[in-house]
């Protein structure tokens, strides 16, 4: 096997084995840990760019490993792939940093970071899968890998939410395999493919439909589409970096980012189109981002408010690739990574409230700002992006969503964007008029350090603040991830 094969392979090694490694540290090897964790990232960011440079140029890495008869288990670089594991290996790396800093002192630390590595290496697999079974594997083992994390503090609260996670998520995972199977059955090995494998099908229309359902049914669940959302703002007792990782990089991320796999490379958007299953999927996607935004309104919890944000959120990626358009593929696709800079960004202040001042509570952020400032307008800064402003990333992602509806003639598309944008300022824009306009109810706690909050915890807020607002800057470059997903939408999508 060449070095160019391994490559792929390499990427969920590192950070595999560091997490296997990590379980066997004492609570009191800190630095060691710490070196660990930030070493395996920035390794694994160093592999991205080497396989990115590859990707750009047209080549495709893959590393193929006997796994059951008739399929093996496959790791490939294309350029869809190259977009999410990319967002995957930056947002790690800062959440690792994140993570050091907030759980500083606490209990645990070493069976924390284990399975944070191990859900990242997970994730990885998901954006790497060549194929539905290695999909599904990867899959699953996130699902098992992420449960620790969110019952970490071992609270009661904590192991209901927990409970809940794996009733819903272990659910989708059996329709997940259900659905794969009947594929396999069918067309044996489902190698992702763009255009789609399922061609030769087209003649047995029941049994395509209700493949696509079982499997869209066992990735919703992750993806958040009503009415398999209820774990997701349940979920949010989990320590902040976890919320974060849930929430922009790992779980719901996995979701869309299969639905996206099986519309464009097993299916065929066209494929899928003929079937009539699309325009199903983009209703569910157009009712979930209203209801999640109405539900958000309803919510005086902060992460609780943040949590339906993204229930809504998520499903502009939906929308985007089921509605047939190139522009709106462009804008679903590049909302992979605008939602999850803006996302992280809000769920690092959410921590940065509840550590430093006691914050958990929509109203209790009166007068934040002057108390906070930098993490207050980092928190301002995604509000405005999720709300649509421009120049920010949430404006590049509805105007070609926008623009996509009024080249296919789907303007009803455009009524859901405007209601949505008018939601997203309802439960948004308040928390930033009271946190730097409002009068505190009671004095502040005195400042823990020499900063607003460590600079473990603050850094991190402001990269991920400003590469929110960077993407949408610098939407027209050449390697922002707009242009990223107008290359995969040429090369693999709508050539």
């Amino acid at each position: 096997m060449t070095l160019d094969a391994l490559l792929p392979l390499a990427v969920v090694l590192t950070s595999l084995l560091p997490g296997i490694a990590i379980f066997w540290l004492a609570e009191r090897d800190t630095r060691l840990r710490t070196t660990l964790n930030l070493s395996a990232a920035i390794a694994k960011l160093a592999l991205v760019v080497v396989i990115g440079r590859g990707v750009l140029a047209g080549e495709i890495f893959e590393t193929r490993l006997p796994f059951v008869p008739g399929a093996d288990l496959v790791l490939r670089a294309d350029s869809l792939s190259l977009l999410f594991v990319s967002l995957s290996a930056v947002l790690w790396l800062v959440t690792t940093v994140y993570a050091v800093g907030y759980l500083e002192g606490s209990p645990h630390r070493s069976r924390f970071f284990g399975f944070f590595s191990i859900s990242v290496a997970s994730t990885m697999g998901v954006a790497l899968a060549g194929n539905l079974l290695t999909f599904f594997v990867f899959y699953e083992t996130l699902t098992l890998s992420t449960y620790p994390l969110v019952v970490h503090r071992g609270t009661p609260e904590a192991v209901r939410a927990g409970d809940l996670y794996l009733r819903y998520t272990l659910s989708g995972g059996v329709l997940l395999l259900t659905g794969t199977a009947i594929l396999y059955a069918a067309a044996g090995s489902i190698e992702f493919t763009a255009g789609g494998v399922l061609g030769e099908l087209a003649g047995r229309r029941g049994l395509l439909i209700a493949a696509f359902a079982l499997l869209i049914a066992g990735l919703g669940v992750k993806a958040a589409l009503i009415p398999l959302h209820t774990w997701l703002p349940v979920a949010m007792v989990a320590p902040a970096p976890v919320s974060a990782l849930l929430h922009a990089v790992a779980v719901v991320k996995a979701g869309a980012f299969g639905i996206t796999r099986v519309i464009y490379d097993v299916y065929g958007i066209r494929l899928a189109d003929r079937l009539g299953v699309t325009s199903v999927l983009a209703v569910v996607a157009a009712a979930t981002i209203l209801y999640g935004s109405l539900k958000a309104l309803a919510q005086d919890d902060l992460k609780r408010r943040l949590a339906y944000s993204t229930v809504s959120q998520v499903s502009f990626i939906v929308l985007g690739v089921t509605v047939v358009g190139k522009l709106l593929t462009i804008g679903g696709i590049a909302h992979l990574v605008h939602q999850g800079l803006m996302k992280i960004t809000l769920f690092f202040c959410a921590g940065n409230l509840a550590e430093e001042l006691g914050i958990h509570g929509v109203r209790e952020l009166r007068g934040a700002g002057r108390r906070m400032p930098l993490t207050m307008i980092a928190f301002t800064l995604a509000s405005l992006g999720m709300i649509g402003i421009p120049p920010l990333a949430g404006f590049v992602t509805k105007w070609y969503l926008g623009a996509g509806a009024v080249e296919v003639g789907s303007s009803w598309v455009i009524a859901v964007l405007i209601a949505s944008s008018l939601l997203n300022a309802a439960y948004l824009l308040p928390i930033v008029r009271d946190a730097w306009f409002g009068e505190p109810s009671a004095p502040w706690p005195a400042r823990k350090g020499r900063f607003e909050v460590g600079l473990w915890l603050l850094l991190p807020t402001i990269v991920t603040a400003a590469a929110s607002v960077g993407v949408g800057l610098f939407a027209a470059t050449k390697l922002s991830p707009l242009a990223m997903a107008a290359l995969i939408a040429e090369r693999e999508i709508h050539p």
